[in-house]
């Protein structure tokens, strides 16, 4: 898919006042946009403090010494760079077009976000093909990050993502984003959920869902195919089909919901059909999860 196509040419400008929100501990010692809780070297004056031996000298404001006789030095906010990894599902069950490409979408304008504020992002689809991790930093690298995404093909990976997952993210994360449709069983979502707080201190779920899997819109004898095992099913819809199925929806979500709190991880359901700026500027904003 064309980048143009993927997302809006001005999309990069819309999402300009737009920023992750984190209260996780920022990592490395990189310059960046956020301003950590210690002091450090950045240009930003916090205030003084009276000078102790081993200070560094060249903080000594003698302004201060002339007007006072005591040595104070000069205190700056230290700035660090926030982490992000984005993760995104591509095994079989998001091969819808809709949802792939939402979900492509949800990467890009995230990726954005975290380039534009001059932070640290690093990327990686679970594929089949072990292609190295996007990792970048600064706004430069915006339009090669969204032709990235955008050359992911439909999705093909049969392994189940919750147990390839772990391999390919980073250990060093301020925030880790996972995209997936989370349609895998709560025994595989429990197994990788305890692992990931070990990758990042700040850990959000995006379940991107279609309207056609949260109200099924099928009627008399139908075949259905396990898009993953290939498996196949022979089902007489009725009322009473499409209500067992509404009960382990609901089961599964909540299961998830369950294991997510457990482990201390964020989820967000996001619809694909609700489109992109919905998502962005109305629920993400509502979670806090962008500022």
């Amino acid at each position: 898919m064309s980048t143009e196509h993927l997302v809006p040419k001005d999309w990069a400008g819309k999402l300009s006042r737009l920023s992750i929100a984190t209260k996780s501990k920022l990592r490395g010692q990189h310059k960046g946009s956020h301003r950590s809780q210690r002091f450090g070297s950045s240009l930003d004056f916090s205030d003084f403090r009276e000078y102790h031996l081993g200070d560094d000298v060249r903080q000594i404001d003698w302004n201060v010494y002339a007007r006072t006789d005591k040595y104070f030095i000069k205190r700056f906010l230290d700035e660090q760079e926030m982490r992000v990894h984005i993760l995104l599902d591509s095994t079989k069950s998001m091969g819808d077009t809709v949802k792939w490409t939402f979900a492509k979408q949800l990467a890009v304008s995230l990726g954005l976000l975290v380039l534009q504020r001059d932070d640290r992002l690093s990327f990686s689809a679970v594929i089949d093909d072990n292609k190295p991790v996007f990792r970048r930093k600064g706004a430069t690298y915006r339009k090669a990050f969204t032709q990235t995404v955008s050359a992911l093909e439909q999705p093909t990976m049969t392994t189940p993502f919750s147990e390839s997952a772990v391999s390919f993210i980073p250990k060093d994360s301020t925030v880790l984003f996972v995209i997936t449709d989370a349609l895998e069983n709560l025994e595989s979502w429990g197994k990788l959920l305890q692992k990931l707080p070990k990758f990042a201190g700040d850990i959000r779920i995006l379940q991107v869902v279609t309207r056609e899997e949260l109200v099924p819109n099928y009627s008399g004898d139908i075949q259905l195919e396990d898009v993953e095992t290939s498996q196949q099913l022979n089902v007489s819809m009725s009322s009473r089909v499409i209500e067992a199925y509404e009960q382990e929806r609901v089961l599964h979500q909540h299961g998830l919901e369950l294991l997510c709190r457990k482990f201390g991880v964020k989820l967000l359901q996001v619809n694909a059909e609700d489109g992109i700026s919905h998502v962005l500027f109305h629920q993400l904003l509502r979670a806090n999860w962008v500022q």
